[in-house]
């Protein structure tokens, strides 16, 4: 018996030792990596999210400001007037609905709310085109921000999340790429269109635009992905709480193991990371923002830019815009995302002062090039350093608060950019103050706990090898 039960052991050995060889045979390497291949599905989602992205953020978003100076003419609307529809309508907006569209996208999933902010978006653009009296300009005006909240950035960025892991830097990178195809392309469309039905059809025009091109999409796009679903806890500590963490500084508690647990929404608000993310996602979008809005502004206005060369100059921007989005979705995927984001944000700052130079035609270039760079892995980079701090089940909610914040810095920083503007009769106080802001948000990046992907993904090691010494 005992003989019997030696032979078995040394059997079980001799399994367990085969077993173990058999996995570095040479004619069977490890492969923990191999290259992700799309399938049609997350084509689709990455289509869809193009989509939504080019319509609401790059036709709407950047497409409104290049009829402000048509209203500062025909109805002798002040500056601070014509921005401030913007900024009204967002501070109602983001604190009423952009809480409450981050829960429902965790809830329900993004699509249904896509849907609905893509017919509000191209709705209030028709509307916008008919109006003549200041309270429609403000009706429509909320109804474009709720349409920028429920159909923009936050259900295109929970949608990405779903469908990708390794590859989310990659697939946002190309997502993005509407926003910058979308605004590169509108105001050389609102040039052209304005030309032939004057600016309000033109203005109608791009709103039916918007639901043309992207409401097909949405409606038909599949929500979630069964690759990314998360694994169940290990049986080792089933049923008592994990004490791996235990005594670890914040941030480390705050990065989602394997994607088994994410941090409760209570603990990602009681961290520091959270405020300097928000503070330095907050100014950098005001700086951008305030830049957006008043560009077109600027050029034909105050420096007497004929609409055509104006709209060259915006095109342009947003143009080189793509590059960055580009360049900052890869580099995102192979160095640390904080470094990747701070690169971002000195871009803007540094862009801005150009604008207070006495514009030739190759200052307003350089400003082009180093701005639209920034400009391009802006609004890339928020939704990927919040998904590297505190992962995916949660990043509805956390991005339904960072761009609530966002949404307020960008709706005043334009109105207080034009109330400056009006009081000098200068835009020198205003740029001034959009650099402080967007250095201030430098400084927040620069306060950030170092992220998790210091390395490219086909720097990982294999499970199976031996540590690094």
């Amino acid at each position: 018996m005992t003989d019997t039960a030696g032979r078995a052991g040394r059997a079980s050995g001799a399994g367990r030792e085969s077993s173990v060889s058999s996995t570095h045979l040479p004619d069977q390497p490890y492969q923990p990596d191999l290259p992700y291949q799309p399938d049609l599905p997350s084509l689709q989602v990455t289509a869809t999210a193009f989509a939504a992205l080019f319509s609401v953020v790059g036709l709407a978003l950047y497409g409104l400001p290049l009829y402000y100076d048509f209203m500062v003419r025909e109805f002798g609307w002040s500056r601070t007037m014509v921005t401030s529809g913007n900024a009204i309508s967002k501070l109602i907006v983001g604190p009423l609905f952009g809480f409450g569209a981050g829960w429902i996208v965790d809830r329900f999933g993004p699509r249904r709310l896509m849907m609905a902010g893509i017919l509000m978006a191209g709705g209030a653009l028709v509307g916008l085109g008919a109006i003549s009296a200041a309270w429609a300009f403000y009706f429509f005006y909320f109804f474009n921000a709720l349409g920028y909240v429920c159909g923009g950035p936050l259900p295109c960025q929970v949608l990405l999340s779903r469908w990708f892991d390794k590859t989310r830097g990659r697939a946002m990178g190309i997502a993005y790429l509407g926003i910058g195809i979308g605004g590169a392309i509108v105001p050389l469309l609102a040039a052209w269109l304005t030309a032939n039905l004057g600016w309000r059809g033109s203005l109608q025009a791009v709103g039916v635009l918007i639901v043309l091109i992207a409401f097909p999409l949405a409606y038909f796009v599949p929500e979630s992905s069964a690759r990314l679903k998360p694994r169940a806890p290990s049986n080792r500590n089933a049923g008592a709480p994990s004490n791996e963490n235990a005594g670890a500084p914040w941030s480390a508690r705050l990065q989602p193991s394997d994607g088994v647990e994410s941090p409760a929404l209570r603990e990602i608000l009681s961290a520091p990371a959270f405020y300097f993310l928000a503070l330095g996602s907050m100014c950098s979008i005001a700086a951008v923002g305030g830049t957006n809005q008043h560009l077109k502004l600027f050029l034909s206005l105050d420096r007497g830019y004929a609409q055509a060369d104006a709209a060259g100059i915006i095109s342009l921007v947003l143009a080189i815009s793509i590059v960055g989005r580009v360049l900052m979705g890869w580099l995102a995927d192979r160095m640390a995302r904080k470094h990747v984001m701070l690169l971002i944000y000195l871009l803007v700052a540094v862009a801005i002062p150009l604008l207070l130079l006495r514009p030739s035609g190759m200052t307003l270039y350089v400003f082009a090039a180093v701005f639209g760079l920034g400009l391009g892995g802006e609004y890339l980079i928020i939704p990927l350093m919040a998904g590297e701090l505190f992962g995916v089940r949660v990043l509805g909610r956390v991005m339904g608060i960072v761009l609530t914040a966002d949404g307020v810095a960008e709706a005043t920083a334009p109105m207080l950019v034009g109330y400056l503007r009006d009081r000098t009769g200068s835009y020198d106080i205003g740029f001034t103050t959009l650099v402080v802001a967007a250095l201030v948000g430098a400084t927040a990046v620069g306060l950030l706990p170092p992220g998790t992907r210091t390395a490219a993904p086909a720097a990982r090691q294999s499970p199976l090898a031996p540590p690094a010494v």
